[in-house]
Protein backbone atom coordinates (compact mmCIF):
# COMPACT_ATOMS: atom_id res chain seq x y z
CA UNK A 1 0.00 0.00 0.00
CA UNK A 2 1.68 3.58 -0.67
CA UNK A 3 1.66 6.07 1.66
CA UNK A 4 -0.25 9.11 2.41
CA UNK A 5 0.59 12.16 0.56
CA UNK A 6 1.51 15.18 2.79
CA UNK A 7 2.79 18.75 1.11
CA UNK A 8 3.51 21.74 2.31
CA UNK A 9 3.92 25.20 0.51
CA UNK A 10 4.64 28.49 1.02
CA UNK A 11 4.89 32.01 -0.88
CA UNK A 12 4.56 35.40 0.14
CA UNK A 13 3.32 38.12 -1.76
CA UNK A 14 3.00 42.43 -1.79
CA UNK A 15 -0.73 42.55 -0.24
CA UNK A 16 -2.85 42.58 2.58
CA UNK A 17 -4.01 39.19 4.39
CA UNK A 18 -7.33 39.47 3.36
CA UNK A 19 -6.90 39.69 -0.33
CA UNK A 20 -4.85 36.59 -0.22
CA UNK A 21 -7.62 35.13 2.18
CA UNK A 22 -10.43 36.20 -0.65
CA UNK A 23 -8.94 33.79 -2.62
CA UNK A 24 -7.83 31.00 -0.89
CA UNK A 25 -11.19 30.44 1.60
CA UNK A 26 -13.77 30.08 -1.73
CA UNK A 27 -12.69 26.75 -3.24
CA UNK A 28 -14.50 28.07 -6.57
CA UNK A 29 -11.91 30.46 -7.45
CA UNK A 30 -8.59 28.25 -7.13
CA UNK A 31 -9.19 26.91 -11.04
CA UNK A 32 -8.16 30.52 -11.81
CA UNK A 33 -5.03 29.83 -10.29
CA UNK A 34 -4.61 26.32 -9.41
CA UNK A 35 -4.09 24.00 -12.52
CA UNK A 36 -4.66 20.96 -10.47
CA UNK A 37 -8.32 22.38 -9.86
CA UNK A 38 -9.94 22.22 -13.35
CA UNK A 39 -13.79 22.57 -11.56
CA UNK A 40 -15.05 24.29 -8.64
CA UNK A 41 -19.10 24.70 -8.07
CA UNK A 42 -20.93 25.13 -4.71
CA UNK A 43 -22.46 21.77 -3.99
CA UNK A 44 -25.87 21.26 -2.08
CA UNK A 45 -25.68 21.36 2.24
CA UNK A 46 -25.60 18.45 3.97
CA UNK A 47 -27.18 18.16 7.66
CA UNK A 48 -23.37 17.19 8.76
CA UNK A 49 -21.34 20.07 6.96
CA UNK A 50 -19.72 22.34 8.91
CA UNK A 51 -19.96 24.99 6.52
CA UNK A 52 -20.32 25.40 2.71
CA UNK A 53 -19.26 22.38 0.15
CA UNK A 54 -18.58 22.75 -3.57
CA UNK A 55 -17.86 19.61 -5.85
CA UNK A 56 -14.62 19.81 -7.32
CA UNK A 57 -12.81 18.09 -10.32
CA UNK A 58 -9.07 17.01 -10.10
CA UNK A 59 -7.02 16.79 -13.58
CA UNK A 60 -3.36 15.74 -13.11
CA UNK A 61 -1.62 14.61 -16.36
CA UNK A 62 1.63 12.11 -16.72
CA UNK A 63 3.39 12.24 -19.78
CA UNK A 64 0.35 10.52 -22.16
CA UNK A 65 -1.54 9.28 -19.11
CA UNK A 66 -4.56 11.57 -17.59
CA UNK A 67 -6.18 11.11 -14.02
CA UNK A 68 -9.34 12.63 -12.97
CA UNK A 69 -11.53 12.65 -9.55
CA UNK A 70 -14.50 14.40 -8.35
CA UNK A 71 -14.63 15.40 -4.86
CA UNK A 72 -17.43 17.08 -2.44
CA UNK A 73 -15.15 19.43 -0.03
CA UNK A 74 -16.82 20.82 2.73
CA UNK A 75 -15.05 24.21 4.70
CA UNK A 76 -14.51 22.85 7.96
CA UNK A 77 -12.54 26.19 9.35
CA UNK A 78 -13.39 29.72 8.52
CA UNK A 79 -11.37 32.23 11.01
CA UNK A 80 -11.28 35.34 8.23
CA UNK A 81 -8.60 36.55 7.16
CA UNK A 82 -5.89 33.88 8.66
CA UNK A 83 -6.99 30.46 8.61
CA UNK A 84 -9.00 28.32 5.99
CA UNK A 85 -9.67 24.61 6.02
CA UNK A 86 -11.47 22.32 3.63
CA UNK A 87 -11.89 18.60 4.01
CA UNK A 88 -13.47 15.83 1.77
CA UNK A 89 -17.22 15.00 3.27
CA UNK A 90 -18.88 12.69 0.48
CA UNK A 91 -22.40 11.45 1.67
CA UNK A 92 -23.06 8.10 -0.26
CA UNK A 93 -22.57 5.90 2.16
CA UNK A 94 -19.15 4.41 0.80
CA UNK A 95 -15.46 4.78 2.57
CA UNK A 96 -13.30 7.69 0.70
CA UNK A 97 -9.66 8.36 1.34
CA UNK A 98 -9.09 11.74 2.99
CA UNK A 99 -8.32 14.84 1.20
CA UNK A 100 -7.18 17.69 3.68
CA UNK A 101 -6.15 21.29 2.58
CA UNK A 102 -5.31 23.70 5.15
CA UNK A 103 -4.10 27.44 4.85
CA UNK A 104 -2.49 30.02 6.86
CA UNK A 105 -2.40 33.56 6.27
CA UNK A 106 -0.19 35.95 8.24
CA UNK A 107 1.03 39.58 7.63
CA UNK A 108 4.65 39.53 7.34
CA UNK A 109 6.89 43.15 6.44
CA UNK A 110 5.23 44.67 3.64
CA UNK A 111 2.97 41.27 2.54
CA UNK A 112 1.86 38.19 3.42
CA UNK A 113 3.17 34.71 3.77
CA UNK A 114 0.80 32.36 2.67
CA UNK A 115 1.54 28.57 3.55
CA UNK A 116 -0.88 25.45 2.35
CA UNK A 117 -0.90 22.41 3.88
CA UNK A 118 -2.51 19.49 1.35
CA UNK A 119 -3.03 15.66 3.15
CA UNK A 120 -4.30 13.16 0.61
CA UNK A 121 -4.62 9.48 1.70
CA UNK A 122 -5.77 7.72 -1.32
CA UNK A 123 -3.98 5.87 -4.05
CA UNK A 124 -5.35 7.64 -6.96
CA UNK A 125 -2.65 9.36 -8.58
CA UNK A 126 0.46 6.48 -7.07
CA UNK A 127 3.37 7.38 -6.68
CA UNK A 128 3.95 10.57 -8.29
CA UNK A 129 1.12 12.61 -6.77
CA UNK A 130 3.84 14.18 -4.99
CA UNK A 131 5.64 15.02 -7.43
CA UNK A 132 2.52 16.24 -9.39
CA UNK A 133 1.73 18.44 -6.89
CA UNK A 134 4.78 20.51 -6.39
CA UNK A 135 5.62 20.62 -9.61
CA UNK A 136 1.57 21.93 -9.93
CA UNK A 137 2.39 24.60 -6.96
CA UNK A 138 5.51 25.94 -8.89
CA UNK A 139 3.25 26.95 -11.65
CA UNK A 140 0.78 28.19 -9.24
CA UNK A 141 2.22 30.87 -7.07
CA UNK A 142 3.11 33.55 -9.92
CA UNK A 143 -0.32 32.72 -10.94
CA UNK A 144 -2.28 33.72 -7.40
CA UNK A 145 0.26 36.53 -6.67
CA UNK A 146 -0.49 37.85 -10.27
CA UNK A 147 -4.13 38.32 -8.71
CA UNK A 148 -3.59 39.15 -5.70
CA UNK A 149 -0.22 41.59 -5.24
CA UNK A 150 -1.46 45.40 -6.14
CA UNK A 151 1.24 46.35 -9.17
CA UNK A 152 4.42 48.69 -7.86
Amino acid sequence: MLAAVDVTADMEARAAPVAVFTWIEDLSLYPEWLGLVSRAEPAAAHANDEGPAWSIDLRARVGPLARAKRLRMVRTVHESPHRVAFERREHDGRHHSPWILRADVEEVGDGTRLTMRLHYGGTLFGSVADRLLRDEIARSRPRLAALVEEPV
